[in-house]
């Protein structure tokens, strides 16, 4: 597969016979169900640019977008999300709509309502979530490059599980116009590529201050293209966290020892740091999400979008448009949001929940007063077995190294560091500060570059 960098010197013609032979290898390679079929074909696509896969909770005017829900089936995008707008200017056309979890809640894609998607390192395994379809289509080289969106880790996790590249932006740099709303003070839409400088290139194309977007940053630095001053020769002082690795496999530890090897072979000083425990990150995000996903999903009441169950009266209309449209996660984060707003428990839970988030936040900043990044371990393991993860206590315990980056807005990216003996790729991310962006892809890209990956 070329890559984005690559696609964008293509002429007219080569760009024509690059698209038929990427639709001669999706329709061969459609079991993989990274792709739903009803887009997955490039004469729906939008535009006559390079194709890159979108993933099916960002709206496409003229297309069905789904969240993998079965209650907005029969749904038709009405208007395109700010980035799609963005892609167009670029030279980028929309194609394919990727699988995920279900209204983005789980971290294997098993949530969906159109099934599974497997994993391109082995199909026995998740591809992770919730951008779990995005990454594997990048990862099978089925597309390009895609968009996903992260709310606590669905683009870095399902980026690591299958050997690819995945950056969520500072909170804010990115419009949310258009997006599917999962937990609105976290949600970012981010670029799944086959590279860190590709990476780049797509964050560039799609970021920027948005005037439909209320927390879109207006910055000073807002037109400028990271991609244009890449400096993998940069020497950056990166913070290691011993204490991140207590939870870890041993394939992680392994990795996270390679990646520190080759910081310093590159040049980059290295220290150890300390970090509040994570199980705090944890409380303070299923908290916070679950609160802001019980309100944004109320508007899915079988009125205004999608399916449509009948009943007796107004009550029962919403009652079965809700029941049999969303599933068992959906229903389990919408009661638990409910609960930690109801009367009683709000001071208990969520108001506390925001005071943690706040410190959360302050411990970076202190951080980041001493060191450029942060290198930290994406998930405890590698890609589960489809199945494996019948507890959600432990789906959300996976999302332990990720979900911090959201609470505090910062920029994060992950990359594949080597294979285990199974073969299956080991990711790490790095961390930068609130629109430090340049600094994360300069350090990224010397990481890359040393570790050398390949699948």
């Amino acid at each position: 597969m070329i890559t984005l960098k690559e696609a964008l010197t293509l002429s007219q013609d080569e760009l024509v016979t690059f698209k038929s032979e990427l639709q001669e290898k999706i329709t061969e390679n459609s079991a993989l169900n990274g792709y739903i079929d009803a887009d997955n074909s490039l004469a729906n696509s939008m535009g006559e640019g390079i194709p890159i896969a979108i993933k099916d909770n960002i709206q496409v005017k003229g297309w069905s977008v789904t969240s993998g829900s079965a209650i907005l089936q029969g749904y038709i995008a009405p208007y395109n999300a700010t980035v799609i707008e963005k892609l167009f200017d670029n030279g980028i056309c929309a194609f394919g709509r990727t699988n995920m979890d279900e209204f983005a809640m789980g971290s294997t894609t098993e949530s969906s309502f159109y099934g599974k998607t497997q994993n391109p390192c082995n199909p026995d395994c998740v591809p992770g979530g919730s951008s779990g379809g995005s990454a594997a289509v990048v990862g099978a080289g089925l597309a390009i490059a895609a968009l996903g969106s992260d709310t606590g880790g669905s683009i870095r996790q399902p980026a690591a599980f299958c050997g690819i590249v995945g950056m969520k932006p500072t909170y804010g740099r990115v419009s949310r116009y258009g997006l599917g709303a999962y937990a609105s003070s976290l949600d970012q839409i981010g670029p799944m590529t086959q590279n860190v400088e590709d990476a780049a290139i797509l964050y560039d194309m799609i970021s920027g201050h948005d005037v439909k977007d209320s927390t879109s940053m207006l910055r000073d630095d807002s037109n400028f293209k990271v991609s244009d001053k890449l400096d993998s020769s940069r020497q950056l002082k990166v913070a290691v966290i011993p204490s991140f690795l207590e939870g870890a496999s041993d394939d992680v530890k392994k990795a996270y020892a390679t990646a520190i090897d080759a910081l310093k072979s590159a040049g980059h000083t290295v220290v150890e740091k300390e970090m509040s425990n994570p199980k705090y990150d944890i409380s303070a995000y299923y908290v916070t999400a679950t609160a802001e996903a019980s309100t944004n999903l109320a508007r899915y009441d079988g009125i205004r979008y999608g399916s449509r169950k009948s009943g007796n009266s107004l009550k029962d209309v919403y009652t079965e448009s809700r029941s049999e449209g969303f599933g068992d996660e959906v229903k389990r984060r919408i009661l638990l949001g409910n609960f930690v707003l109801s009367s009683g428990y709000y001071d208990a839970y969520y108001v506390k929940a925001q005071k943690v988030r706040h410190v959360i936040k302050d411990n970076y900043n202190k951080l980041f007063e001493e060191v450029d990044l942060i290198l930290s371990p994406v998930a405890p393991r590698t890609a589960y077995k489809a199945g494996e993860l019948e507890d959600p206590l432990e789906m959300y315990l996976s999302d332990i190294y990720t979900i911090s980056v959201n609470l505090a807005g910062l920029p994060a990216i992950s990359l594949p560091i080597e294979n285990n003996t199974d073969n299956m790729p080991v990711g790490l991310q790095l961390i930068a500060n609130a629109f430090e962006e340049q600094t994360l892809f300069d350090g990224a890209l010397s990481l890359e570059k040393e570790v050398n990956y390949t699948k």
